[in-house]
């Protein structure tokens, strides 16, 4: 039986088509065809515009609404490939792998919204880019200076499914157990020491895979891989002339395609290789136990506020994408210019299928959402008690088993660290943690009470939620580096050409006496030390670690905590510094592997501060210069912890008992250390205070400590002993 939806109904000019399906969106290819879907509420006619690939002129313009021809009879006849709000068409005998296509959108404005300044943006003139398109041409290599006269500068391409994933899945590594490097995939291997045969793409950091084997992580959280314009807001600085561009990429242009920038086959302009690169690198890590997540940005998009370019939302449906304010203007909580309309229902629609995309045909194992206390937001910008986007996200049974992190906070003062609506599954990035680690490190009193919950998990701000919802981190790609951390009192920014006037001014941190660098050991010496003593703490803490890309071979960013703007060895990763600073990188290794090999840092629950397996100790107790007294004082800047192993996982693994003690007052103390139970004795895993390379010993291999009764720690030091 032949099939009948492999026949033509209408024909355009030389072109045969029939009324599509209206799911999915975008452009899919069915038996003989393309199905064409595009919704938008208030546009009264749509085009098809269709391309040759790499073409500065369309060959066919094929309207969804208008006169057609019987292909049996040739009788001309109205048709109308559109049901309710969704234009839809089958276009036949077309060769997906040469094409791009776009849309042209109009509409009749009714005469109460003339008036209104950008309510409506409809304008027949634009060639308007598929908000689903898989594959988007025009910027297949990254830094080549665009054509501003192009007619169509975003293109809209098809991508054919048909990679080999082998037994391939997402690796659905328990939460508790990961270990996240936050990095960008051009910064990774760009420099010139890197060592990749392919810099700055998805396949140079394929070949880094041993790299983070050999580092420990197991979950790489890649900054944005969408596509987005890096000549977006590009320009010249003032004073040196040099080109500042969007390196971060936090301004997306199209949420479902893979930036063909980053793809080393990007040049062969073809959607389907650029999309097979970056599923064979997501293979190859899981292959090797990496989960892979996105930084998603669904907060905005590149179309900017009234004076922006209209690429895509803004000209085929304003009124739905956006947030607008009663008089037409954008509202900009995401301090870009415009803020999408999360929780309108069609938008709503579009971030789960994007998301469903990314996990099923990509194998994503998680997102991390940018500015996400926007998407709890109503269409008028107030904070909503039970988002809708929000709960449709944590209960979607595509997503059921992807990690979903917010940053729980956004350009417009909303702040929900602790308190973002979690419905069960979302963990924060938790801001608190990163301000209280730093104090601490550098010496602020009066923080002992609190430095408790953070090193806890954070049982104030998660009490329902365990420590899983904390992702713990010191420093991440929004700010100094941990080098830089304490290398600088204030930010140094005038690399970017705004008078050092951007970039956050409450960085929490000590320049160890001097600012910037110095030939002083002395100097150079507690920098390092604080380094390992961030580290170290991040290491030993319930909840989530996260580290940022470079910290663990001492990168700097000069003094910029905000290198949004460099496509240069600012940015890059330094891989030289691997060699200058291997104690640095090898302490940092050591210690994932040291987190890696104790469950008792990995509860999926609260600590209690109890003994409830009676194995004579609480499952954390809290020690100071005294065992078993700590001190909570606004002078303390001593403070000790020790988790029982007994109690590892809430009792059902064992472990050994680990005691901590972080001493980040400037001078040194003589500890009394906590008794252990007969035949058990300290062992010494890590001291920052002493030399290299007794500040840190390979897990499994920690010498007996001499004196089991006291312990000297030295000054602006931490101190982790095993107890075996």
């Amino acid at each position: 039986m032949e099939r009948i939806d492999i026949y033509p109904t209408h024909t355009y000019k030389e072109f045969k088509m029939r009324p599509g399906r209206p799911y999915p969106f975008g452009a899919t290819p069915v038996p003989g065809g393309i199905n064409f879907s595009v919704f938008s509420r208030h546009a009264d006619y749509c085009v098809l515009v269709l391309f040759e690939k790499g073409q500065s002129k369309p060959f066919a313009e094929i309207p969804y609404r208008g006169m057609f021809t019987r292909p049996e009879t040739g009788e001309p006849f109205w048709g109308d490939f559109r049901i309710g709000n969704v234009f839809s068409m089958v276009v036949f005998d077309l060769n997906y792998e040469d094409i791009e296509y776009g849309f042209r959108m109009g509409a009749a404005f009714p005469k109460s919204e003339r008036g209104k300044p950008g309510y409506h943006r409809f304008d027949p003139g634009p060639i308007l880019l598929d908000p689903y398109a898989k594959a988007i041409g025009g910027r297949e290599i990254w830094g080549q200076m665009p054509d501003w006269n192009n007619v169509y500068a975003y293109r809209s391409r098809i991508v054919y499914d048909d990679f080999d994933w082998e037994s391939d899945r997402p690796l659905e590594i328990p939460t508790e157990d990961l270990v996240v490097y936050e990095m960008h995939v051009r910064g990774f291997t760009r420099q010139r020491d890197s060592g990749v045969k392919h810099p700055g793409t998805f396949a140079g950091l394929r070949e880094k895979i041993p790299y983070l084997k050999e580092l420990g992580v197991n979950c790489i959280e890649l900054m944005p891989i969408y596509e987005f314009d890096e000549f977006e807001g590009s320009h010249n600085h003032p004073e040196t002339g040099e080109l500042l561009v969007n390196y971060w990429g936090y301004s997306t242009v199209g949420f479902f395609a893979p930036k063909a920038g980053y793809a080393a086959t990007g040049k062969a302009r073809d959607g389907t290789m650029v999309a097979d690169e970056l599923m064979t690198l997501v293979k190859e890590l899981h292959k090797n136990g990496i989960e892979v997540m996105l930084d998603v940005v669904f907060n905005h998009t590149a179309e900017g506020n009234e004076y922006g370019p209209t690429i895509s939302f803004r000209g085929i449906d304003n009124v739905t994408y956006y947030m607008l304010t009663p008089e037409g203007y954008y509202f900009n909580f995401s301090g870009t210019g415009n803020t999408l309309n999360c929780n309108n229902p069609v938008v709503r629609g579009m971030v789960l299928d994007c998301l469903r995309y990314w996990a099923s045909e990509y194998h994503i194992d998680g997102f991390r959402f940018d500015l996400a206390a926007i998407l709890g937001r109503d269409q008028s910008g107030a904070p909503m008690s039970n988002p809708p986007l929000l709960e449709a996200l944590a209960y979607d049974p595509v997503l059921a088993k992807c990690k979903l992190i917010a940053e729980a906070w956004d350009a417009g003062g909303l702040y929900q660290v602790g308190t973002f609506p979690a419905f069960g599954r979302w963990a924060e990035w938790n801001g608190k943690y990163r301000d209280t680690l730093r104090r601490w490190i550098k010496g602020d009193g009066g923080l002992a009470g609190e430095l408790a919950q953070r090193l806890q998990g954070s049982p104030d701000l998660y009490a329902s939620r365990g420590p899983t919802a904390s992702i713990n981190f010191v420093t991440c790609h929004d700010g100094f580096t941990l080098a830089d951390l304490v290398a600088y009192n204030g930010k140094h920014n005038e690399a970017n050409g705004e008078n050092n006037n951007d970039g956050a001014n409450d960085n929490n941190s000590w320049n160890c006496g001097w600012e910037g660098p110095t030939d002083d050991a002395e100097i150079n010496a507690l920098r390092h030390r604080q380094m390992k003593n961030a580290f170290a703490l991040l290491m030993v803490s319930q909840g989530v670690p996260m580290m940022l890309m470079g910290d663990e071979l001492g990168q700097t960013q000069h003094g910029n905590n905000n290198s949004y703007c460099h496509d240069t060895e600012l940015s890059w990763l330094n891989w030289g510094l691997l060699h200058k600073n291997q104690d640095l990188f090898r302490f940092f290794k050591n210690c994932v592997a040291f987190r890696k090999a104790h469950p008792v840092f990995r509860n999926r629950w609260h600590l209690r501060n109890q003994d409830y397996v009676g194995s004579g100790y609480a499952d954390i107790s809290w020690h100071g210069v005294q065992a078993w007294n700590a001190d909570w004082s606004e002078s303390s800047r001593l403070v000790a912890f020790m988790l029982c192993g007994k109690h590892a996982r809430g009792g059902t693994v064992e472990d050994n008992t680990i005691y901590v003690v972080t001493n980040a007052h400037w001078g040194g103390y003589e500890v009394e250390l906590p008794g252990l139970p007969d035949g058990k004795q300290w062992h010494v895993f890590a001291n920052t205070g002493a030399n290299y390379p007794e500040d840190v010993w390979e897990p499994g291999a920690e010498p007996v400590l001499s004196d089991q009764s006291h312990l000297f720690v030295g000054a602006r030091s931490v101190v982790i002993l095993v107890g075996k």
